[in-house]
């Protein structure tokens, strides 16, 4: 990259400049996942809608690669450009909630966590992920989905309008009524179509919710699974449970006898009333495949929840992630749940079948770019460590338990647990009938797909 231009661009920025010549370089290229070691040659630390404005023109002027970072919770890496620009948001994380509205606008490198906290004390909240590092950015724009999208839908449900600087580096507000077109793909497209430098939501009721984790012995994960498959798309919208196999961590609120035990379980939300016994009352049925190891209840504030596995997966572990939708959990693919929850490599690793039923299911499958309101489930598997040295250990794992599972899946993944050494074939399997249309939108935004770094979807032929 030009020496000169890049000082420019320095002098002309209100946020920072980062190349690798300044002390916070690693900081600045650090992202959730440690298993993407890439070099930009500079980060443009953007402070509002001009420093964005001006760093785009400044890429299309040069010709630098460029990538966008938001939450930088992107699993195979795509806010970094090895030898490029990123413009990086993380610096725009303002929340501003209006309770009267019940809005809250979102700056585009807030996370999760930052939206939790602004909305939760006046009672409200957006149906987003688990974890609350993660990028509202990012996973807004892939469609989004958390423990409150059984009662709430999924997080693109809630949005109702979007700022957008497109690749022109003209700004336009996305919604229903203003460029609709533009507003139905990033509701699921992903970053194709420009940078949104700001999200209007829609917030819900939620407060505190009622939090339970049931377990058992790996060993009994057919039983398990035969019987949620059946149990939870049944079950009252207040009740969310994603299922998991996994390690049990050292430490509460799990007793030391079952540490470090395989086991199969779920993570239980509850957003109805919690006066008597209501929760337990509506878990009565937990012991009914199988007895559990350990069930735990109780009640926790929404943003507590959405922390509580920040701490056991920081940033900075070793990651590699698949997924895939499922409307249906077969007795073939339990078969593969089951061999691979008997050899997780790593205290880590992990697979969750998260549901996308229920109040999902009620916006039309043409609403939005989102292809797949038919799915119940929106799975994931992910190999996990914080060693280097186990990197192609759980990126095996993870490739061969997808390889035995995809054949029983609906054939796409929510967009986000794509990989990046995915084929194009699979992002367009993701979007099934709406890529055709997401791609005419894309020439009608960014003709010279000037966005590339992201799961792509190229222009329509003019």
């Amino acid at each position: 990259m030009d020496g000169t231009a890049l000082e420019g661009l320095r002098e002309t920025l209100r946020g920072p400049v980062i190349t690798p010549r300044d002390p916070g370089y690693d900081e600045a290229r650090s992202i959730y996942n440690a298993m993407i070691d890439r070099r930009p040659a500079a980060f443009a630390q953007c402070v509002d809608v001009t420093d964005v404005r001006t760093v785009l023109s400044f890429a299309r002027d040069t010709g630098v690669e460029l990538a966008v970072r938001g939450g930088g919770h992107s699993g195979p890496g795509l806010c970094l450009v090895d030898d490029g620009l990123v413009l990086d948001l993380s610096t725009m994380r303002a929340v501003h909630v209006d309770p009267r509205a019940g809005t809250a606008q979102v700056a585009g490198g807030a996370q999760l966590g930052d939206l939790d906290h602004a909305a939760h004390t006046f009672g409200l909240g957006v149906p987003a992920g688990i974890i609350s590092m993660t990028g509202v950015g990012g996973l807004t724009l892939g469609g989004g989905h958390g423990y409150l999208t059984r009662k709430y839908g999924l997080t693109i449900d809630s949005l109702q309008s979007a700022d957008v600087v497109l690749a022109d580096g003209s700004f336009v507000t996305a919604s229903a009524e203003e460029h609709p077109d533009l507003f139905w793909a990033l509701r699921g497209g992903g970053g194709n179509f420009g940078v949104v430098t700001s999200f209007t939501f829609r917030l819900h009721p939620v407060d505190t919710v009622g939090v339970a984790v049931t377990v058992w012995p790996i060993d009994r994960t057919p039983e398990v699974l035969r019987w949620y498959r059946e149990f939870l798309p049944a079950a009252p919208r207040d009740l969310y449970g994603f299922f998991t196999v996994f390690v049990i961590p050292p430490g509460p609120p799990f007793p030391e006898p079952i540490h470090g035990q395989k086991m199969c379980g779920v993570v239980w939300c509850y957003t109805g009333d919690l006066a008597g016994d209501r929760l337990e009352q509506t878990l009565t049925a937990v012991n009914e495949p199988a007895p559990s190891a350990f069930h735990f209840t109780t009640p926790m504030p929404y943003p507590g929840l959405q922390g509580m596995f920040d701490t056991l997966i920081p940033k900075g572990y070793q990651w590699y992630w698949r997924g895939d939708f499922f409307d249906t959990v077969s007795d073939a693919s339990i078969e593969v749940h089951h061999k691979y929850g008997e050899n997780i490599p790593t205290a880590l690793s992990l697979m969750h079948l998260y549901p996308v039923d229920a109040a999902a299911h009620e916006v039309g499958a043409d609403d939005t770019a989102w292809a797949y309101r038919d799915a119940v489930w929106s799975g994931v598997i992910a190999g996990i460590d914080p060693d280097p040295a186990n990197a192609d250990l759980i990126r095996q794992w993870s490739v061969d338990y997808w390889t035995d599972l995809h054949p029983h899946s609906m054939g796409g993944s929510y967009i986000n647990f794509l990989g990046e050494a995915e084929s194009a074939d699979r992002v367009r399997s993701t979007y099934r009938g709406h890529y055709d249309r997401l791609a005419a939108t894309k020439h009608t935004y960014d003709p010279d797909n000037f966005f590339h770094a992201n799961q792509n979807i190229p222009p329509a032929a003019g």
